[in-house]
């Protein structure tokens, strides 16, 4: 029997629903997020991008805070969607380093510019959510003892 996310379990629809326009939806929406807040504007001579994380991190922690939040809806909604546990941890450590860099002032700033972990996120979640075979993680082996 296929394995199921959480969410599918609860409704008792398999893994290939995972991949219906729903999901689309949502990724959409997480991708469009994620734009926002990391690259929604450009400087037009140098061609950087930066987004409203960037902009929110220069008043010092309620700022930090504040650009926190979209982040922590992307990383909530990949678990809503039955992103698998490897890619749910990478997409934490990035939000977490994205915090705490952002937390340093203005290398926290210029970090943010260039880290853009919502963007990294929202890769990481539509390359987990692509239509095919999911790559299992190595089986457990079993302690079994000799006699």
């Amino acid at each position: 029997m296929p394995s199921t996310s959480s969410r599918a379990a609860e409704t008792g629809v398999q893994d290939s629903s995972l991949h219906a326009p729903d999901t689309a939806a949502r990724l959409r929406r997480v991708e469009k997020l994620a734009n926002w807040m990391d690259a929604g504007y450009r400087v037009p001579v140098l061609g950087i991008r930066f987004g409203w994380d960037s902009i929110l991190g220069l008043v010092p922690v309620v700022g930090d805070v504040v650009a926190a939040l979209p982040s922590l809806w992307i990383l909530t909604e990949a678990h809503r969607m039955g992103a698998r546990r490897g890619t749910l941890l990478r997409m934490a450590l990035n939000t977490g380093a994205d915090v705490m860099l952002g937390s340093v002032p203005i290398l926290g700033d210029l970090a943010d510019v260039a880290l853009k972990a919502n963007r990294r996120n929202a890769a990481l979640l539509r390359r987990d959510m692509a239509p095919g075979p999911r790559a299992r993680t190595a089986p457990r082996r079993s302690t079994v003892e000799l006699e």
